[in-house]
């Protein structure tokens, strides 16, 4: 069955409870203290005042956020007969700047209310209702009626309470809000009950936008702009309210403030919806470097020329894309060229307002910041953010990789890297996640900034994975799928997609499908008085003072840049921000700190942007083929690591080496109980090269390189178990290589019982050819494999 139709016959069902873990008291007073430094800047009478839905316009609305009442009640309770204080709609109840800064919990449910003048409207007239975010089941009560409920914490829903108003006087309005948080497998991000780690405080209620609008009765629903750069033609896509009268829709695009287009199409009586194209011949295409952004006016008229309802919109005119690279490898492109994608992983926390910014400026400076860093990418984690973020990353070009913010890490849906199968996820859960994600890309649809939906993150609650990225890709063709991104691939999607902590790594591009690093690096630096917690704090590796970290990161980003000529696409830093207990952002979690500067990064990044030449292997690893390497298991003389050392009596053995049954290599050579083993490989070229880079498998070990008996670099395990190869740059080598025979020595040593081993090395340059040989002139090197 079509899963969007199964959905909609059974989406009212209750998303299912799974856990059990005891949760803190329901009215605790949550302990934190840290404020962002917009924090004073916050309008209590009105926060988030700008007009919430930039890609749809129109001239006559209500804000209704500031100062609410609230009740936590039992969740048994109606509609509460007094109320616990008040609270700044609309920041979450957990957090500080709502003024309650208060648990709830799964057994508890949340009420507001508010009361608003309204000035009549005309039969002709509908007030329309919308809530930005509710987090995460919410029912509107006005004037003591119910006017619906939704189930949901990311995406904005509304309803028409014009039948439910009163003539005349204040009209009463009321959201009961329930959220199970970890206690549900729906979805909601990091949220748990018992932050730590890279798990956050729970977020519960209204966290966007409350807002009143007036409509006419037959009115524009939606719009949906479909561009075509190959054909210069943008499509376009009407959903209107069912009409009881025949109109005239008129469009009318402008080109900084020119009207370049325009068309017209006939809506009859009863329709509800309606399409064109519309041809733009030259049109100006939508990229980071030029973010340039048509205007669009949208009118219904009626059949005698009578304006009904109006309203003003725009678009980008921007493909996303794969294609062949020069070298031939499977690329990301924008607008039909291949363009790196470098970016931070963006979780969008703040420590004064939890999911909410304490304002539109605040939230716009992490982006700016990503970009002022020399980022042109974020991967939005998780979260959604509310309509006016995108829209700014529209107007400042900035690439967005949006992830449905999943959950169920720590119970059965949980998929692991090596596990074969998915969750097997029940029916009321399924529906209920398809349900929010055909919600959020039929909203969010028409930001040209966003390039990427990405439905599953890891293995948490991964599900009929093919499934669900082949909807995906068939809903909306305009734009890429990565389904997983990490862990537990299963060939679906546009894209392989890598998580290595810190990496640098990647899998090979496929065929048809792009080769990403979707998350690596967490470098923790925790600041001083700047940190949520005075101590668990944490990162994938932490340092202590801002000059290790700036050099470990600047060694990271230049190991990164020689995946490029092994065709990876893009890359995603982890992260912007610390958040809560986590340390590894590229600022604090206040904002007040900037821990790397932009002019050191953007010069780092340049080389990251550059066309990428097409490797050379010099020495091939195990990966794909067993590979043959002398070794010793007792300690060899001296000048073992010499070219010119006879290793005659050393035994043969094919990489990998481990010492148990590694999932995620092929089968490998034993490495029994030894401590120290002594490795020796010969590999022969023909031409000079630079940039000589380490593709290295390395679990639980260390070891220390020799090339032609000069030590290169040392090498440790660091972070969590390697399900990928990780990549280094070691600078220098290209000075001890030579022409002909070449002697790559490795003393290797365990750090733990598990551990596995493997080597290859590439160039990601090509310096110069050695001279061709004269006539007569005899040797038998060879040349690396490409």
């Amino acid at each position: 069955m079509n899963p969007l139709k199964l959905i909609m016959a059974v989406a009212g069902l209750l998303v299912l409870t799974t856990s059990t873990a005891q949760e803190p008291s329901e009215q605790e007073v949550l302990k934190y203290s840290m404020s962002s430094k917009w924090a004073d800047q916050v309008n209590s009478d009105q926060p988030w005042n700008a007009y919430p839905r930039p890609q749809m316009r129109r001239a006559d609305w209500t804000n209704l956020n500031g100062h609410w009442d609230y009740a936590i009640t039992e969740r048994s309770e109606q509609l509460p007969q007094r109320y616990d204080g008040e609270i700044l709609v609309p920041f979450p109840v957990e957090s500080a700047l709502s003024g309650v800064k208060k648990l709830v919990g799964p057994e508890k449910q949340l009420w507001y209310h508010t009361s608003f003048n309204l000035p009549s409207a005309t039969a002709n007239e509908i007030w329309q209702l919308h809530l930005g975010a509710v987090d995460w089941e919410a029912t509107v009560y006005v004037n003591g009626k119910v006017v619906g409920s939704h189930k949901g914490g990311y995406t904005p829903f509304s309803f028409n309470i014009s039948p439910y108003l009163k003539k005349k006087g204040k009209q009463e309005l009321v959201v009961r809000v329930w959220d199970p948080t970890d206690a549900g497998t729906q979805p909601r991000g990091k949220q748990v009950r018992d932050p730590k780690g890279i798990w956050y405080t729970p977020v519960t209620g209204i966290w966007q936008t409350v807002w009143l609008e007036k409509t006419p009765a037959d009115h524009i629903l939606s719009i949906k702009t479909i561009p075509d750069i190959d054909r210069n033609r943008l499509g376009i896509e009407l959903r209107t309210s069912a009409l009881s009268q025949a109109v005239n829709a008129r469009l009318s695009i402008r080109s900084e403030g020119h009207e370049v287009a325009k068309a017209e199409l006939p809506l009859p009586i009863g329709s509800h919806m309606g399409g064109l194209e519309i041809a733009l011949p030259n049109a100006r295409l939508w990229s980071p470097e030029d973010p340039f952004l048509y205007d669009l006016e949208l009118e219904l008229y009626t059949s005698s020329g009578k304006l009904i309802d109006r309203v003003e919109s725009y678009f980008g005119m921007r493909k996303i894309s794969l294609g062949k690279d020069p070298n031939g490898y499977t690329r990301i492109m924008l607008n039909n060229q291949p363009v790196f994608q470098f970016g931070l992983l963006d979780q969008g926390w703040w420590p004064d307002g939890l999911y909410t910014a304490p304002t539109e400026e605040a939230m716009m400076f992490d982006v700016e910041m990503t970009r002022d860093l020399g980022f042109n990418m974020l991967r939005k984690h998780v979260k959604v953010e509310p309509a006016r973020y995108y829209y700014n990353c529209d107007r400042m070009g900035m690439l967005v990789w949006q992830d449905m913010p999943n959950g169920n890490y720590f119970n059965e849906l949980r998929v692991a890297p090596g596990d074969e199968q998915d969750a097997g996820r029940p029916l009321a859960s399924a529906l209920q996640f398809e349900a929010e994600l055909k919600e959020m890309i039929d909203y969010f649809h028409a930001f040209p900034s966003i390039v990427t939906w990405v439905p599953f993150n890891e293995g948490w609650g991964q599900y009929d994975t093919k499934r669900v990225a082949d909807w995906v890709k068939n809903y909306d063709p305009s734009r890429l799928c990565i389904a997983p991104s990490g862990w537990a691939d299963r060939g679906a999607g546009d894209i392989i997609d890598v998580h290595l902590y810190p990496g640098p790594g990647m899998e090979a591009p496929e065929k048809d499908r792009a080769s990403v690093l979707g998350e690596f690096g967490g470098l923790g630096y925790p600041v001083l008085e700047h940190m949520w917690w005075d101590k668990r704090n944490w990162g994938y590796l932490t340092f202590q003072d801002q000059a290790t970290l700036e050099s470990r990161f600047s060694a990271l980003i230049n190991d990164l840049a020689g995946l490029k000529s092994c065709g990876l696409s893009a890359a995603v830093y982890t992260q912007t921000t610390d958040v809560e207990g986590e340390v590894n952002g590229m600022m604090t979690y206040d904002r007040k700190v900037i821990k790397i500067a932009p002019e050191t990064t953007q010069k780092l990044f340049a080389q990251l942007y550059r066309p990428a030449w097409n490797k050379r292997t010099l020495l091939e690893d195990a990966e794909a083929e067993a590979q043959i390497w002398k070794i010793s298991r007792e300690n060899p003389a001296a000048d073992w690591q010499k070219p010119e050392y006879d290793d005659v009596s050393w035994q043969t053995v094919t990489a990998p080496l481990s010492s148990f049954d590694n999932p995620f290599l092929p089968t490998a050579s034993e490495w029994g109980q030894e401590e120290t083993l002594y490795l020796r490989r010969n590999f022969f070229l023909s031409e000079n090269y630079t940039d000589i880079n380490l593709k290295y498998y390395l679990h639980r070990a260390e070891m220390e390189i020799f090339i032609n008996g000069q030590p290169v670099t040392q090498l440790q395990h660091e972070g969590g178990r390697k399900r990928h190869y990780t990549n280094t740059l070691v600078r220098g080598a290209d000075a001890y290589l030579r022409k002909g025979r070449n002697v790559i020595a490795v003393h290797l040593k365990r750090q733990a019982e598990d551990c596995t081993f493997d080597l290859g090395i590439f160039s990601a340059a090509l310096v110069k050819k050695i001279p061709q040989r004269q006539p007569g002139q005899n040797d038998d090197n060879r040349t690396g494999g490409h």
